[in-house]
């Protein structure tokens, strides 16, 4: 085969491996969602996707990766929508730090809502051995990136981003959008212990 054949090959096989991933990635999804992850097996997925066993394992190491890749890829989908809302609030020109916040928490539960199965999925605590630590290392660098809005104001971030934590948790379970509005609107008038201070003192 020439240089030139090799090249033309590539992408169709590129393509090809690409599409039987995302095949056993949306299988996964409706496995593990259906049965849990300890009941789920290999053999279902592969069964769903219309794939074999070596294929999978070709793209992924195990059953722990397919839902570990899950994770990230519903996590990347959220961090997109939340830095976007973000932007668009100071875009609008919302300079109120909370106000942002609250614009990306809305666009977070949002997309639990939207994703609920995923969310609910990942919520369940049937996840492979050691998920919980991704899951902290998770709710760490989340209040590591509300950080960045409230200097200074490290008490502030982990009452918010335990109270949004915890709205999460029972948004996914109601799937109660009215309930995420109400929690944002409270979450909306939490203020720095030393404003609250002041306000108290007059």
């Amino acid at each position: 085969m020439s240089d030139v054949e090799q090249v033309a090959t590539q992408p169709r096989t590129s393509e090809r491996g690409a599409a039987t991933r995302s095949s056993l990635l949306a299988a996964a999804r409706e496995i593990f969602v259906s049965k849990g992850f300890a009941e789920a097996g290999v053999t279902d997925v592969v069964a769903r996707a219309e794939a074999s066993v070596g294929s999978l394992y070709h793209h992924f190491s195990g059953k722990a990766d397919l839902y570990l890749t899950l994770f990230e890829d519903f996590q990347a989908g959220q961090m997109r929508r939340t830095k976007q809302a973000a932007r668009q609030a100071r875009a609008a020109g919302e300079s109120d730090p909370m106000r942002v916040f609250v614009a990306a928490a809305r666009a977070y539960l949002d997309g639990c809502l939207e994703e609920r199965e995923l969310a609910e999925l990942f919520l369940r605590g049937d996840g492979p051995p050691g998920f919980e630590v991704v899951m902290r290392e998770r709710l760490r660098t989340w209040a590591e990136l509300n950080a960045a809005l409230f200097e200074n104001e490290a008490a502030l971030v982990v009452v918010i981003t335990g109270a949004l934590a915890a709205a999460q948790s029972e948004v996914v379970r109601t799937g109660d959008r009215a309930l995420a509005e109400q929690v944002l609107a409270i979450i909306g008038q939490i203020r720095p212990a030393a404003s609250a201070t002041a306000s108290s003192s007059r």
